[in-house]
């Protein structure tokens, strides 16, 4: 009697005392329905929004996020509610209770709690909490500081310099061609992300770059379903892939740390990339004692994890981003033409320094403008585990927040109206005074949990960018599908074919 008790609290009274929390406080929502909640519909909308291209514009929320879109902005409004299974998710686009909830003053705003294979595809840093997470972001850090990024643009040059003499070698003889941009920045990031992180090239890591991708759209099949207790224990197909694709992944890494742990006995550089950084402190601990003995706080499988996150989330945030700058500035060659200008003034032909790349201020525009245009995240989750005084409306503990970054960022109450044009010159006295509203630019999410990566990943794509537009201007091949969706990121569903004019 108390299992059946137990169930019926969960799928059923829980959600119902929920639903009449936040219905009482006047929030529009739908109404809750049996374990499901929203999912089958919001399933049925992707795949008939995804199932055909759209025309060339940037109002692309009704695409990528079709059933966001008309809940939010066609049925309820901008504070409302849906339901992810049994759990109300509240949709928050207030940019001033979007800074308190990323602030978290309370402690009681945290990362939701994922299904167990979710997390097959990365954990790390950016899944801890409290002072786990404090004690790990405080060891990582080093890694971001800027003498250290500065010390990392050789490597960056390298893999850029690789990428412009492989376009250059696919050129006709007419000194055009057609090209996907797309897999070539995500060889382009992979190659730095390993060249910086573990001191390898990019060929060592390009099998766990692969992997890595597969996993992505097994992972987010399961974030669109329910998660039963125990289900990844069943010897499914797609179960079975997961767990090998994550025991290859873990053990190509593995493979990588004790090859750099054996270098650092012998007295190679030990401050040199990430993995080092992450491992000198009593690394004969750590490389011949138990795999779960605490090395200040971090084991080999810790160590594991941030490899996962860092491989991940360092290429491909970057290599969208630099994707979605070239077709924009294929849609815009004024842009294009301002930005080759701004690069050829600056550098010439030289290949930029890091000292260059600080005075290229329409590149920075325009990177800032493709970011809000097609963020690569488009949307943040937080669960509320203790009621919370938001503004005029308490979110009680069970709740879920969805942070929608991509309707944020296309506000025209925030950003103005939203034509076929995009804006680069808005970023022109900073991104505190673009918008109307302060806190409404948030790519790499906002407070003490924004994105780690964020300046590197800025420096990889201006370098990169600037190399590009060093060598090559670009426009749209008639070949080209407008056709963004998610699988993690926002992507271009079709790849980006450009046409390449060598200069």
């Amino acid at each position: 009697m108390g299992v059946l008790w137990r169930v019926l609290y969960l799928v059923w009274w829980k959600p119902k005392m929920l639903e009449m929390q936040l219905k009482r406080q006047g929030l529009p929502g739908n109404k809750y329905r049996l374990m499901m909640g929203d999912m089958k519909d919001e399933k049925k909308s992707f795949k008939e929004a995804w199932s055909r291209p759209m025309e060339l514009t940037h109002r692309i929320a009704a695409r990528v996020i079709p059933y966001d879109h008309q809940i939010m902005a066609q049925t309820h409004g901008k504070i409302s509610f849906k339901w992810k299974g049994t759990t109300p998710r509240v949709n928050i686009w207030n940019p001033e209770m979007l800074k308190e909830i990323l602030l978290n003053k309370s402690g009681h705003i945290i990362k939701p709690q994922v299904n167990p294979l979710i997390k097959l595809l990365t954990m790390g840093v950016s899944t801890l909490e409290g002072e786990e997470w404090a004690q790990r972001r405080k060891l990582i850090n080093p890694a971001f500081h800027m003498e250290k990024l500065k010390e990392m643009v050789p490597a960056f040059r390298i893999s850029c310099i690789d990428l412009v003499k492989r376009w250059e070698n696919l050129v006709s003889a007419e000194g055009s061609c057609e090209l996907d941009v797309w897999p070539e920045f995500q060889s382009l990031t992979g190659d730095v992300i390993s060249r910086t992180a573990f001191g390898s090239s990019f060929e060592e890591g390009k099998q766990i770059f692969e992997l890595q991708k597969e996993q992505a759209v097994l992972v987010i099949e399961a974030a669109r379903s329910i998660y039963l207790p125990g289900f990844r224990f069943l010897p499914t197909a797609k179960n079975k892939r997961r767990m090998f694709i994550d025991s290859e992944i873990k053990r190509m890494l593995r493979d990588i740390i004790h090859k750099k742990i054996d270098s650092m006995k012998i007295g190679e550089n030990t401050d040199d990339d990430l993995l080092s950084l992450l491992l000198q402190s009593d690394t004969m601990n750590v490389a011949t004692e138990d795999k779960n003995k605490k090395n200040n706080g971090i084991t080999i499988d810790d160590v594991i994890e941030e490899c996962k996150l860092f491989y991940f989330a360092g290429q491909e945030t970057t290599s969208i981003l630099l994707t979605w700058t070239l077709i924009l500035l294929s849609m815009y060659p004024t842009w294009q033409k301002k930005a080759r200008e701004e690069v050829l003034n600056t550098c010439g032909k030289n290949t930029p320094e890091f000292e260059n790349i600080s005075h290229l201020k329409i590149v920075n525009m325009i990177l800032h403008e493709v970011l809000r245009l097609y963020p690569p995240v488009i949307t943040l989750f937080r669960h509320i585990n203790k009621n919370v005084k938001l503004g005029d409306i308490t979110l009680p503990a069970g709740a879920e927040v969805l942070i929608p970054i991509l309707q944020v960022h296309h506000d025209p109450e925030i950003w103005g109206r939203m034509l076929k044009s995009s804006k680069p010159e808005r970023f022109s006295e900073g991104v505190s005074n673009a918008s109307k509203g302060q806190n409404a630019f948030f790519p790499f999410g906002w407070g003490p949990r924004i994105c780690i990566g964020q300046t590197f990943a800025m420096i990889e794509a201006k370098l990169a960018l600037a190399m590009v537009l060093q060598h090559f201007s670009f426009d749209l091949s008639p070949s080209y599908t407008h056709a963004p969706y998610t699988v993690i990121t926002l992507q271009p569903q079709y790849g980006a074919h450009l046409i390449l004019h060598q200069l």
